[in-house]
C-alpha cells in the first residue's frame, strides 16, 4: 500500500425525511438564536416559509445569492448580516446559496446550517470559490466549512429534473477527480467509489421517474459523499477549467461541469488509467467516453457552445488555464488543452 497521510474535516450531518423542521433544534445546539436565512431569488418564498417556521430564531432574509458567489453581493450580504444583529446563517438551496453562506463565515465567523436542495456537495467542503473583476478564484480553510449539513430529500423532491442531472453530474466531478488526486487516501478513495456508484444508480432513475423518493434519497446521499470527498483532497484540471470559464464568462456551473467532466477525465485517463479504473467499471468502457455516453443517455447538456460560450473563447481560456493551473497527474499542454476544449465547444465525443 502506497504511503498516505489523511486529514479529516466532518460538519455535522443530519439525513432523513422532514429533517428540514430539526432546523431550529440545531440552532439552538449550537447555542445561537438569531439565524439569517439565505437563497436565492428564485428560491425566497421558501426562504420565508423557512423563516416562519424558525419563528424568534429568524431575525431576517437575504434572498439575493447568486451564480459563482460576486464579491459585491456578498458585501450586501455581509451589512445585512450585521444589520440584523445575526449570530449565524441558515443557507437553504444549492451552491450559489452556499457559496454566499461561505463567504459570509469567512468574513463574520458566522457559523453555518446549510439545508441543501441540489446535488452540489459544496456543503461539505471548507473551500469557497468566489468572482470579483471577472476572475474566479478558490478560498480553503477550515473557517469555511459549515457546522451543520441537514440533508432532507424532501426538498429535492421538486427540483427540476434538469437541474437534478446537471447537479449531480457536478457531484460526480468532485468524486472522480478525487480518484487520482494528488493527496487521495483509502478513505477519499472508499467515499468517491461509493458516492459515485450512488450518483450512477439514481439519475437515470430520476430521468424517467423525477418523483421516486428512493433516487431522490440516493442521489442526496451520493452528492454527500461525492462533496465529502472534495473536502478533503486537492482539486485538479477539472476544477480549474470550470472555475476559469464559470468566472471568466459566466458560464451555469453545474452545466460547466456536465459539460466537461467526460473531457477532462478523458484527459486525465490517458496517464493514469488505473486510477480511474473504478470509475471506468461503473460506466463500462472506458472513464472518459463512458461518461460522455452516460451524460448522453441522460439527456444533459453536451455543448459549452448552448452554455454562452463563443469559438473565440476557446484560446483565453486555455491561456487562463495554463497560466495557475493546479495540479494534474498529466502534464498541461496547450494543443491537447485546446482540443479537449474544442470538442466540449462542439459536444463531440472524447477520442
Amino acid at each position: 500500500m502506497d504511503a498516505f497521510v489523511c486529514t479529516t474535516l466532518a460538519s455535522r450531518i443530519v439525513f432523513g425525511a422532514g429533517k428540514i423542521a430539526q432546523t431550529a433544534d440545531e440552532i439552538r445546539r449550537l447555542g445561537l438564536s438569531q439565524a439569517l436565512v439565505l437563497a436565492t431569488p428564485q428560491q425566497e418564498a421558501e426562504a420565508k416559509t423557512l423563516s416562519a417556521q424558525l419563528g424568534d430564531l429568524a431575525v431576517g432574509i437575504f434572498a439575493g445569492a447568486v451564480m459563482h458567489t460576486p464579491v459585491e453581493v456578498t458585501e450586501h450580504a455581509v451589512d445585512c448580516y450585521r444589520q440584523t444583529k445575526a449570530d449565524c446563517v441558515v443557507s437553504l438551496g444549492g451552491g450559489s446559496t452556499t457559496g454566499l453562506g461561505k463567504a459570509i463565515a469567512l468574513r463574520t465567523g458566522a457559523p453555518q446550517i446549510v439545508l441543501p436542495t441540489t446535488y452540489a456537495g459544496s456543503e461539505v467542503t471548507p473551500i469557497l470559490g468566489q468572482t470579483e473583476n471577472g476572475l474566479k478564484t478558490t478560498l480553503r480553510g477550515p473557517e469555511i466549512l459549515p457546522e451543520v449539513v441537514i440533508y432532507d430529500p424532501e426538498l429535492t423532491y421538486s427540483l427540476p429534473i434538469g437541474i437534478s442531472l446537471t447537479s449531480g453530474l457536478n457531484a460526480m466531478a468532485h468524486a472522480a477527480e478525487g480518484l487520482y488526486a494528488q493527496d487521495r487516501n483509502p478513505v477519499s478513495t472508499l467515499m468517491a467509489r461509493e458516492g459515485l456508484r450512488a450518483m450512477i444508480e439514481a439519475l437515470p432513475v430520476l430521468r424517467a421517474l423525477p418523483t421516486d423518493s428512493h433516487a431522490r434519497e440516493t442521489a442526496l446521499y451520493g452528492s454527500w459523499l461525492c462533496g465529502t470527498v472534495l473536502g478533503n483532497v486537492g482539486m485538479s484540471l477539472h476544477h480549474k477549467l470550470c472555475h476559469t470559464l464559470g468566472g471568466s464568462l459566466d458560464l451555469p456551473h453545474a452545466e460547466t461541469h456536465a459539460v466537461l467532466l467526460p473531457h477532462t477525465i478523458a484527459y486525465v485517463e490517458q496517464a493514469v488509467p488505473e486510477l480511474l479504473a473504478p470509475l471506468a467499471a461503473l460506466v463500462g468502457g472506458r472513464a472518459g467516453t463512458g461518461l460522455w455516453d452516460f451524460s448522453a443517455n441522460l439527456g444533459a447538456p453536451m455543448r459549452l457552445a448552448d452554455l454562452g460560450m463563443q469559438e473565440a473563447d476557446l484560446d483565453p481560456m486555455v491561456e487562463l488555464a495554463m497560466a495557475n493551473p493546479y495540479w494534474c497527474p498529466r502534464p498541461l499542454e496547450a494543443a491537447p488543452l485546446r482540443a479537449l476544449l474544442q470538442r466540449a465547444f462542439s459536444g463531440r465525443r472524447p477520442e
